[in-house]
């Protein structure tokens, strides 16, 4: 008897899965009047009705807008000069390694593995940070 059953539970599954194939492809994705060049043109304001809105855009992003100042345009040269590389500063380094102290530490004489074989006692070097950190452009340089 489950036998039977599990044949009906398949052969409905196959039929409803046939059935989607069915569908035609005009039903599901009808076509419209317009094509993708006028879609385009629409929505990027090449066309007639996209002028207008190319234009009220422009004119909001230049509202938006402001002068550069003479005294904002120094600023901002002198302020990227820093960071701008040039012949004489090629050689020099902008990003200075940041100070990163070692620990020393001593191990004690032991005893070490199954044959209890002797360590003599010894110094090890262990840096504090585990990776090197650099300073930005005119960040303190000097030691902590």
């Amino acid at each position: 008897m489950p036998r039977i059953w599990i044949k009906a539970v398949a052969a409905l599954t196959a039929m409803a899965m046939l059935g989607g194939c069915a569908t035609s492809k005009e039903q599901l994705l009808p076509h419209g009047e317009r094509t993708m060049l006028d879609v385009w043109q629409q929505e990027t304001g090449g066309g007639a009705n996209g002028g207008l809105a190319a234009r009220q855009l422009l004119d909001a992003r230049q509202a938006l807008r402001r002068p550069l100042t003479e005294s904002n345009a120094r600023l901002d040269a002198a302020g990227l000069r820093s960071y701008t590389r040039t012949a004489r500063t090629e050689i020099a380094r902008q990003f200075h390694r940041l100070p990163n102290p070692d620990l020393v530490m001593y191990v004690f004489p032991h005893l070490t593995g199954t044959e209890q074989v002797p360590v003599p006692g010894y110094s090890t070097v262990f840096p504090f940070y585990p990776r090197v950190q650099y300073a930005m452009p005119g960040e303190r340089l000097e030691d902590y």
